[in-house]
């Protein structure tokens, strides 16, 4: 198993680099050139830039993921098609994309596009929290050591 991170504004890619290098699994951080870096990365870590472009770092990710791999991502579009390829999603709050909830948070992303395209406001996300950090942590060892 391969661990891919969309990590562009990804809150949690520490954890899942000091929890995977635990167990000895490869991760891979797909971000943006406009978040270059010259620090050496982590053993195991593998990062690769691309396009600031919209859907650049998920394409990548589609491109390279295999069924039975994992990736982390805010993204519902790019967990929407991480399942269909066999993968396990995970949210950074804390949550596992199934093909049971995929449907009503793309419906409800869709519903918020056309409200704020008419002029409506809608909230943003809540801010990310201690609490939202040890929930991912948990989720994310359970899923790793396949609990």
């Amino acid at each position: 198993m391969k661990i891919y991170v969309d990590a562009d504004a990804c809150p949690v890619k520490d954890i899942v680099i000091k929890e995977s290098s635990k167990l000895d699994l490869p991760v891979v951080l797909v971000q943006s050139f406009s978040h270059f870096t010259n620090e050496e990365p982590a053993p195991g870590v593998e990062t690769i830039y691309v396009d600031a472009g919209a859907d650049a770092a998920d394409y990548r990710i589609m491109k390279l993921a295999q069924k039975g791999d994992l990736i982390i991502t805010q993204d519902y579009g790019l967990a929407s098609l991480g399942l269909s390829k066999g993968c396990t999603v995970l949210h950074h709050k804390g949550f596992v994309y199934t093909q049971e909830n995929i449907d009503l948070l793309l419906e409800t992303r869709y519903a918020s596009a056309m409200a704020r395209r008419s002029g409506k406001r809608t909230k943003g996300p809540k801010p990310f929290t201690a609490e939202d950090k040890m929930k991912f942590r948990e989720l994310f060892r359970k899923t790793i050591e396949g609990v």
